[in-house]
């Protein structure tokens, strides 16, 4: 018997999408995780999102609003995302 995914995504997409995150060098999300707690499981947690995303069960969860200063005064919202979920 062989299963499949619903959704065929390769696992190099998902590599190179976590590798622009890392190269963006973001703050941390909703839940406090940066980058560097992301990478102490690195590879599990790439095939867990990797998983969900190719079976349908992840949903992007919220994120993070800041307020960031305008160089002319005043702010802007800005949307910071969690690194998984």
């Amino acid at each position: 018997m062989t299963s499949t995914k619903p959704y065929s995504i390769a696992k190099r997409v998902v590599w190179e999408a976590y590798q622009l995150v890392r190269a963006n060098r973001g703050a941390a999300g909703v839940d406090d995780e940066t980058i560097a707690m992301f990478e102490q499981n690195l590879s599990g947690n790439l095939y867990k999102l990797w998983n969900r995303m190719s079976s349908g069960s992840y949903f992007p969860p919220p994120v993070k609003q800041v307020e960031i200063p305008k160089a002319k005064g005043g702010t802007r919202k800005l949307g910071i995302p969690k690194v998984t979920s």
